[in-house]
């Protein structure tokens, strides 16, 4: 993929630079415009990308370097989660069939400001959900029947050191001891990512031979080449040198995968696929070690929307297009038999207040609460009944704990904040299917006028244009490291807009 310019003397033209690479999984430019002063070109690709070139002249001769552009997906983005261990990254899905990694570019005297680091994934499939199970581990699920598993490169965790300023030296040592891949390519017609070690990242041929002495010495399939980076890749170093190697995939589900969550503890996964039936419906749960399926559990009739399990990673919560929710609980395992979560709580046809599909929940910091949204505009809030209160049907150990607050419009998506709101409150992210994101502060103690509008996001303070798929409030160990940390929160929206927005909430908000 290449563009230039042409040099005219009279009636002649000649070519005098080309820039850009020729080979890859790209398509083509689209246009390109020179800058006002001449010195840069910027053009865009087929899928939207951008390049730029900066005019670098020698001593002897011109160049045309390659420069730092802002990127981002081509069409809408489905799924969101954050480095679990302090939030340094956030890796994004969409139904541009790729998976993309975010962090901050961090330069001395300078303001941190978010690129795109890395393209874990390229896939055949629309990728519909996502989940963190360590720091450089995660699973995802497309519109196939199979869960895929990545981990993390060495080369990956050197960029991130340079480019983000983490510190990894324990995750390197750690991992040079495992023996863990270089990189990883995609093999022809293929569509895992095959890892790479040290003695395969590059092809060598000899150069007296002239003739290439076998079809794959011919047309190598070996694409990848490690590269040290202090600046945030270009979009032809993203698609060759970024993937992660697939270690596993998980078979099990009927249909097209929708949701999928990980424990706080790295040890378990649930996912669910698509489903018009309660025997497709059925909550998969995997183990992180053995990477076998250790549980199904039968709660809903129709699609699983979301799924979450709370921070102590005992409960596991699911929510339904069939407008219910319902509520495991993790047991010692005495009997082989036994199932790993038993349904403790669940909603039918009369106890469910919710009228619509159920797009969202989430747990509180404490796991004290969990709140549900629904696209008949209603977020309501559950919890625990009062001690030693026998159980109520379907409900079992929970109730509501809140009024049913009318957002006004179809609620797609919710997310409590992770840090306590003032006076023994909780304040919730709650984005809906305009695009506006509004934050609510909710106190248990107030009574009927229990909620409190702090703040909406809309499109005229950099708000989403379509609807909201995915919130998740950065964990506090990542506000930590910036020089405002004490001033606010971070929040991560995305949404049908084919963007991801990472917004900075003032703590005078929460409290």
């Amino acid at each position: 993929m290449r563009t230039g310019y042409m040099e005219c003397t009279g009636n002649q033209r000649s070519l005098r630079v080309r820039v850009g690479e020729v080979g890859g999984n790209t398509l083509g430019f689209l246009g390109c415009q020179f800058s006002p002063d001449g010195q840069s070109i910027i053009a865009h690709g087929f899928h939207g990308s951008l390049h730029l070139w900066h005019h670098v002249e020698l001593t002897q001769e011109e160049t045309w370097e390659p420069g730092v552009t802002v990127g981002g997906h081509f069409d809408g983005v489905e799924d969101i989660a954050w480095d679990p261990e302090g939030g340094h990254f956030l890796l994004s899905v969409s139904l541009d069939r790729t998976t993309r990694l975010f962090a901050p570019w961090r330069r001395e005297g300078l303001q941190p400001c978010w690129y795109e680091l890395g393209r874990p994934q390229i896939h055949g499939y629309s990728i519909n959900c996502l989940a963190m199970i360590t720091r450089y581990q995660f699973v995802s699920g497309g519109d196939e029947k199979v869960l895929r598993v990545f981990d993390a490169p060495k080369n990956f965790l050197q960029n991130l050191e340079n480019v983000a300023v983490v510190d990894v030296f324990t995750d390197m040592v750690e991992r040079e001891v495992s023996n863990v891949p270089e990189g990883a390519s995609v093999p022809a017609l293929g569509l895992s990512n095959k890892a790479l070690y040290e003695g395969e990242v590059s092809v060598t041929q000899d150069a007296d031979r002239k003739i290439p002495s076998s079809f794959s010495e011919q047309y190598p399939q070996m694409y990848y080449q490690p590269v040290e980076l202090y600046t945030p890749p270009t979009e032809e170093h993203l698609l060759q040198n970024t993937l992660w190697p697939e270690t596993q995939k998980l078979y099990g589900h009927g249909y097209e995968m929708f949701c999928v969550a990980c424990n706080k503890q790295g040890t378990l996964v649930a996912s669910a696929c698509k489903a018009s039936k309660s025997e497709h419906a059925a909550i998969l749960l995997w183990d992180t070690v053995s990477w076998k399926q250790v549980g199904r559990l039968l709660a809903h009739s129709l699609t699983v929307t979301q799924l979450q399990f709370s921070h102590s990673g005992h409960l596991l919560l699911s929510v339904s297009r069939d407008r219910t929710w319902a509520l495991f609980r993790q047991r010692q395992l005495e009997l082989d038999d036994e199932e790993l979560f038993r349904k403790i709580a669940y909603t039918d046809k009369k106890t469910s207040i919710h009228s619509r599909i159920i797009w969202g929940c989430s747990w509180s910091h404490d796991d004290s609460y969990f709140a549900t949204a629904s696209r008949d505009k209603k977020v309501i809030v559950w919890g625990w009944r009062p001690d030693h209160s026998p159980p109520e049907g379907c409900l079992g150990e929970c109730s509501v704990k809140s009024t049913i607050l009318d957002v006004g419009e179809a609620a797609t998506a919710v997310d409590f904040a992770p840090v306590p709101a003032g006076s023994g409150g909780y304040c919730l992210a709650i984005g809906k299917e305009s695009g506006a994101v509004m934050l609510y502060c909710w106190n248990p103690a107030v009574g009927r006028e229990d909620w409190t509008l702090r703040m909406t996001i809309d499109r005229s303070n950099l708000g989403h244009c379509l609807a909201v798929r995915r919130l998740a409030w950065r964990p506090p160990m990542g506000n930590s490291e910036e020089e405002k940390r004490n001033d606010y929160v971070q929040l991560a929206s995305c949404g049908d807009d084919f963007t991801l927005r990472i917004f900075n909430i003032s703590v005078d908000i929460l409290t």
